[in-house]
């Protein structure tokens, strides 16, 4: 008998900004809007499954859409009452997703106006392709 094996990727086309920043969502997500004059509007949590039999982590998400170039931003807390988004970034407090294109000027700005931010400590791309939980971060 012929086996037929499936192979998943996952997608991780998207651009990912680590932020730490000892603050909660919320005000976080006003700072940048008012900062950045972005639109950051709360919609569901981020859940994921890491076991089949217990119910699953909540992550709070932000999300704001760009219809030039159509990009969608989303704001991520690494954080939750369970544990950690992606545990080996435990001094990081949240993630900055931007799927689809963004050009270098654009992502250079975002950075810096996210860095000169007093609250925020430290704003940096990451390649997560490197982190060992990524698949936490497929949307």
């Amino acid at each position: 008998m012929n086996r037929t094996y499936l192979k998943l990727t996952l997608d991780l086309d998207f651009i990912l900004i680590a932020i730490t920043a000892p603050l909660k969502d919320y005000v976080l997500c006003h700072k940048i809007n008012t900062r950045l004059n972005t639109q950051f509007e709360k919609i569901d949590d981020h859940e994921i499954f890491f076991n089949i039999d217990e119910p699953a982590w909540c992550f709070s998400k932000y999300y704001f859409f760009v219809e030039q170039g159509e990009v969608e931003y989303y704001l991520i807390s690494n954080r939750s009452s369970d544990g950690l988004l992606i545990p080996e970034m435990g001094n990081v407090d949240f993630f900055i997703i931007i799927k689809e294109f963004i050009d270098k000027e654009d992502l250079n700005y975002l950075i810096n106006g996210l860095n000169k931010l007093p609250d925020i400590q430290v704003a940096a791309k990451i390649d997560p392709t490197k982190l060992k939980s990524k698949e936490n971060l497929v949307i």
